[in-house]
């Protein structure tokens, strides 16, 4: 009895694609997110601010720790890790169980900034990242209507940031605390997935337009075509 031939996917060595949620991390990157804000606003409210901090920090590591054993990716944890080790730290130093968020206030503000002027100087970086990671090259600056495209996507990203940094810093000025947590976390995965939809727009676009305009682009002659023009173009002619 023949084995049944592998299926295209293995034959051809592609991977599946991610989905838009695998890409952010799955459930999961939202629930790591979340759980050190969550125990620093609860520990906060129940037992102090240094109880808090050391509270948030501690679930941060065992997050890391839990990530390294599930075999997970190792970056995000590591980031993770030292954003809530920084928003702690900027915590401890204020005195004040509102400076926890005041890293992420001012982060969003600057990424904010890095967008647009990425815009303002034609480096969308929607574009330069995504065809960066998947190393399609610079031909999608060439084309116009696909660095629009990317335009769009970077300035929704830009957004983003923009609506969290003004909501958030409104919550902060008015002592919020509680109201900061939960604007940190609803405006983070949700806003980010509203984003990136637009990115796979611009991508999809893009590749599109870049597919056409390959397809249609003039191929490049043969030698065999090369040397029967030049034998039909310098042929001696007839008696």
């Amino acid at each position: 009895m023949t084995e049944p031939a592998p299926s295209a996917k293995k034959t051809d060595g592609e991977e599946p694609q991610p989905t838009l949620l695998e890409q952010m991390g799955g459930v999961s990157g939202l629930i790591y997110s979340s759980v050190p804000v969550i125990v620093f606003v609860l520990a906060n409210a129940f037992f102090g601010l240094t109880a808090a901090i050391w509270t948030a920090i501690g679930s941060a590591v065992a997050i890391t720790v839990l990530r390294v054993v599930r075999k997970e990716p190792l970056q995000p944890a590591i980031s993770g890790f030292f954003g809530v080790a920084i928003a702690a730290f900027i915590a401890y130093r204020t005195g004040s169980a509102k400076g926890f968020f005041l890293f992420g206030i001012y982060a969003s503000l600057i990424y904010c900034g890095i967008f647009v002027l990425s815009v303002v100087v034609r480096w969308p970086i929607a574009g330069v990242v995504w065809n960066m990671l998947n190393g399609t090259g610079q031909a999608w600056r060439k084309d116009k209507p696909s660095r629009y495209g990317y335009d769009i996507a970077t300035l929704a990203m830009a957004a983003i940031f923009a609506a969290r940094f003004v909501v958030q810093r409104w919550l902060y000025q008015e002592d919020y605390t509680g109201w900061l947590a939960f604007a940190k976390i609803a405006m983070g995965y949700p806003l980010y997935a509203l984003g990136l939809l637009v990115v796979v727009w611009a991508v999809r676009r893009s590749d599109k337009r870049l597919k056409a305009l390959a397809e249609n682009a003039p191929k490049p002659e043969t030698d065999a075509e090369v040397e029967a023009r030049l034998r039909e173009k310098y042929a001696a002619p007839e008696a």
